[in-house]
């Protein structure tokens, strides 16, 4: 009896022995553990393949980076913004996002989409830290989180494009943007503080809407040393009065509203004003991307380009359309010809 047990449990052994050697392994995950802007340690693969971007300026700085790993933008493309985007991508569907005002993406929609990663690009702060975090833990999805302040730009890229498994692509980016960056501070060290303009920011068909001063939206004013004259308590977009316009006469306005840029010359609440006296109302291009703010990514280094143009015409060095172009060929994979950078830019 006590011999059968012992082969018997010699037996139970071996089968469970070959059971342990025969029986397919789980697959190792294929990835690394990185540290966002947060501090954050997340999971991510070593290659994603499908990247979802919760928010614009993400979007942005993901198409840039590795179009092919797109599986849908925040909001589609405007038809306008088509000619400028690789087809490939332009023709991505619309997911919603996950960030910011009006966020429209349920988890549901965003695990159907069966992302390997996501990221977002923009402000850092508590609230995108806690989201963050509940998203990735409710839908098993790596979430990182960079910085996409102009002050950490170069950087901001150099990061998202590690996380993509593109560094290459990040270097020539990032090297570009340092480049811009140094150039333009060049410029400015050659500006005294008083030969700066003032310069309004107006959003919407009437021009009340503007971001204040220290707001990611207005960021990019400050960065080209002009001298935002919103004062406002909040970081954010404000609604002002006409007389609070007139009472700030900024010499310089910038519009991203093309129904503002072409009426603002026969509105009476706006007659008095600097920037209107002298033709200094300057329409913001937006196509594929906007030049200011919309979103705050790495679009605004074309908005620099052309601001610099606009603000120092006397100073600034270069050709804007070539210049422009350049941008456009490098960080948007299509070069614009002469016509379209002239209905691009209106000159």
């Amino acid at each position: 009896m006590i011999q059968l047990t012992r082969r018997a449990l010699a037996g139970l052994l071996l089968t469970a022995a070959l059971t342990v050697s025969f029986a397919p392994a789980a697959p190792a995950f294929d990835g690394r553990t990185i540290t966002d802007i947060t501090g954050r340690e997340v999971q991510v693969p070593t290659d994603p393949a499908r990247v979802f971007a919760a928010g614009p300026p993400a979007a942005v700085l993901l198409y840039t980076l590795k179009p092919q790993a797109m599986i849908g933008w925040v909001s589609a493309p405007k038809p306008e913004a088509a000619p400028f985007l690789l087809p490939e991508a332009a023709a991505l569907p619309e997911l919603g996002r996950l960030t910011g005002r009006g966020d429209t993406l349920n988890l549901e929609v965003l695990l159907s989409a069966n992302p390997d990663l996501i990221v977002d690009y923009g402000a850092v702060n508590d609230t995108y830290i806690d989201l963050a975090g509940r998203i990735q833990e409710q839908s098993g999805v790596p979430y990182a989180l960079i910085d996409g302040s102009f002050a950490h730009m170069s950087q901001g890229i150099r990061e998202m494009a590690d996380i993509l498994g593109v560094p290459e692509r990040g270097e020539e980016l990032a090297t570009y943007a340092d480049r811009t960056l140094a150039d333009l501070d060049a410029l400015l060290a050659g500006i005294p503080e008083s030969d700066r303009p003032t310069v309004y920011l107006a959003r919407g068909s009437e021009g009340l809407e503007t971001p204040a001063r220290g707001s990611i939206n207005a960021e990019i004013i400050e960065r080209i040393g002009a001298r935002n004259v919103t004062a406002a308590e909040t970081q954010g977009l404000t609604s002002v009065s006409p007389e609070q316009v007139q009472a700030w006469a900024p010499e310089v306005i910038i519009t991203i509203d093309r129904d503002f840029a072409a009426n603002v010359g026969n509105m009476p609440e706006w007659q008095g004003i600097p920037a209107v006296t002298n033709g200094r109302v300057y329409l913001a291009p937006s196509a594929p991307f906007g030049f200011i703010d919309a979103p705050p990514s790495v679009n605004r280094l074309a908005g620099l380009i052309w601001l610099s143009h606009k603000l120092y015409p006397t100073a600034a060095t270069g050709d804007l359309r070539t210049e422009i172009a350049d941008f456009y060929g490098l960080f948007y994979g299509i070069r614009p010809d002469e016509a379209v950078l002239t209905d691009l830019l209106g000159e």
